[in-house]
């Protein structure tokens, strides 16, 4: 584990979590209906729908995660009885702000990427019917949560279990859907 703390910091597991989470949730609600439909997804499919789903994640972790530190400081300038209200954000403080929202959002743009990708390169590539990549992505979801779980000290199987069955119904609304 200590060669990963060296990329990462224990606040990054936010970004990774919702990127991973994210990313692959995205993958079964948009193919999902061409994967169980009995078409092979190709890579070059694969790439759109995890670049698609990495630039939308992108805009909204960084609105809400700027807007969210951005908070904290207008909390501070309160505890702290400021005068004037956004003087906290133009200091170094501010741009510590800016500076860990964008590396944030990288993580989690790359998480995102990473975790559409999984399911539908596995549905191009593996032998076998191209609906097997959405036990695939449940599966990640699960060890996913599994890992969320341990982190957190929450219940585990509650996790897994959680995460799993919002892959199953986001699977089920991309097939309704049947975007891609």
């Amino acid at each position: 584990m200590k060669p990963l703390t060296r990329w990462f910091r224990r606040g990054d597991m936010f970004a990774i979590v919702i990127g991973m989470t994210d990313g692959i949730l995205t993958a079964l609600t948009l193919a999902a209906g061409k994967l169980l439909s009995g078409a092979r997804p190709d890579s070059a499919m694969a790439l759109r729908v995890s670049g698609a789903s990495a630039l939308s994640g992108a805009f909204v972790f960084f609105t809400a995660e700027y807007a969210r530190q951005r908070a904290g400081l207008v909390h501070a300038e309160r505890q702290l009885n400021l005068a004037s209200h956004g003087r906290l954000a133009t200091t170094r403080l501010g741009e510590a702000v800016r500076r860990d929202t964008l590396r944030s959002a990288g993580i989690a743009v790359a998480c995102n990427f990473a975790g559409a990708l999984l399911p539908l390169i596995c549905g191009a590539h593996l032998p076998g019917p191209p609906w097997l990549a959405i036990p695939v992505a449940v599966i990640a979801l699960g060890a996913l949560g599994g890992a969320v779980a341990q982190s957190v000290y929450g219940h585990r199987i509650l996790w897994v279990l959680a995460l799993m069955a919002a892959g199953l119904v986001l699977s089920l609304a991309g097939v309704m859907l049947h975007v891609v």
